[in-house]
């Protein structure tokens, strides 16, 4: 079966979706300095795209969308561009958010939020709660979130389990460690979108994106569209996964 009338002149196969798509949103800034406008024009050029992103997403049926918002490398930015993209953060989480949860959109926060500024902490807890009964396409937003951070936290929580006689190392299986990760519960991503030119995957699911499909493509994100995605969905259904195997 194609989905013909959303997939414009991408016949996507509705047996073929991906359950879980995740997106590396890259080229913001590049996108502003192009236009001479300041970076943080282009972050909210880039939160605009991601508004309708969720969109498309959910329009295709989706049931998994992480996009990675805010690394922990991310710190080392200006303070001036760190403060311009935490206010935007702010204003979403007030506003454009609480919008998708009437759309029946589940919101949740991958990462460690504990260095975020008090009330911004308080607002992503007040999503995930006001959203946790959602059933339509669930959204993970990776805030100060690093793949190898995440390995360490959850290894650190093992690692007390096991100390305290918890957790025996027989236990400690693939599955039994996932369940320690930011994304407990959640199925690996098929694919990874990574927008702007760029080929690496910068900290983001190390553990998760094992056996992804990568793609890549040279569009600045907040110039890529639902028939991007589109695109991007079409080269992975054209793939064969083997898994290793032959």
């Amino acid at each position: 079966m194609a989905l013909e009338k959303d997939a414009g002149r991408f016949p996507l196969s509705a047996e073929k979706m991906p359950k879980h798509i995740a997106i590396i949103m890259d080229g913001n800034g590049r996108w502003a300095k192009k236009r001479g406008l300041p970076r943080k024009a282009g972050h909210k050029a880039g939160a605009e795209t991601l508004e309708k992103i969720i969109s498309a997403a959910r329009e295709l049926g989706l049931e998994h969308l992480t996009v990675y918002a805010f690394s922990t490398e991310n710190w080392k930015r200006s303070q001036e561009e760190v403060d311009a993209i935490m206010n935007l953060l702010r204003q979403y989480l007030k506003n454009y958010f609480k919008k998708f949860i009437k759309d029946d959109v589940r919101m949740d926060v991958i990462g460690d939020i504990r260095r975020l500024d008090a009330d911004i902490q308080k607002q992503i807890i007040e999503i995930e709660q006001l959203s946790m009964e959602k059933t339509g396409l669930f959204v993970h937003i990776a805030l100060n979130y690093g793949g190898r951070d995440e390995l360490r936290r959850a290894m650190t929580k093992i690692a007390q389990e096991a100390a305290e006689g918890r957790l025996l190392p027989e236990e400690m299986t693939e599955d039994c460690i996932a369940g320690y990760l930011d994304t407990a519960g959640t199925p690996d991503p098929e694919l990874v979108i990574r927008t702007s030119g760029e080929e690496r995957i910068s900290n983001f699911l190390l553990w998760q994106s094992a056996y992804s499909e990568f793609y890549f493509c040279d569009t600045l994100w907040p110039d890529f569209t639902k028939t991007e995605l589109e695109k991007a969905i079409f080269a992975y259904q054209n793939r064969e996964r083997r898994f290793g195997g032959r």
